[in-house]
């Protein structure tokens, strides 16, 4: 019943499953889109790309989705020679990437991690890698 009125509640025929595939399908166009977007060296537009799955997205692929967007986040600020900024953005995305399974998203994320970490060690170290060690990220088979 609906409350005050004494009438029944109807509920409507729901279309949900194939709104949820409608979802889950542009979420996985994005987070491709994304990539390509990374892997093309454009890491502002990657970040903003996957923030929009990101708003969307709950726990675990939530902080999956930070950790990568904080990844893509320290190459823009190479980009701009924010060094600094690099360093801490790529420690921040490995403490978020640290606990998921290569394949993830069905991508590398064991070598976009170890790829992150001799990065961040570098930058620490005062040196820097250079433009033509910028990583890609790679999908798994």
């Amino acid at each position: 019943m609906r409350q005050g009125t004494g009438k029944p509640f109807l509920m409507k025929p729901s279309n949900a499953g194939a709104a949820a595939e409608d979802a889950a399908r542009e979420h996985s166009e994005r987070f491709a889109a994304g990539l390509e977007q990374f892997n093309s060296r454009r890491f502002f537009d990657a970040h903003e790309t996957w923030e929009e799955i990101w708003l969307a997205s709950a726990e675990p692929d939530k902080t999956f989705l930070q950790g990568i967007i904080q990844i893509a986040a320290a190459f823009h600020h190479y980009g701009r020679g924010n060094m600094r900024g690099t360093q801490s953005l790529l420690e921040a995305g490995l403490r978020r990437l640290g606990r998921f399974a290569h394949g993830h998203y069905g991508i590398d994320v064991e070598a976009l991690r170890a790829a992150a970490r001799e990065w961040a060690a570098a930058l620490a170290a005062g040196i820097d890698p250079g433009p033509a060690r910028v990583p890609q990220i790679r999908k798994t088979k």
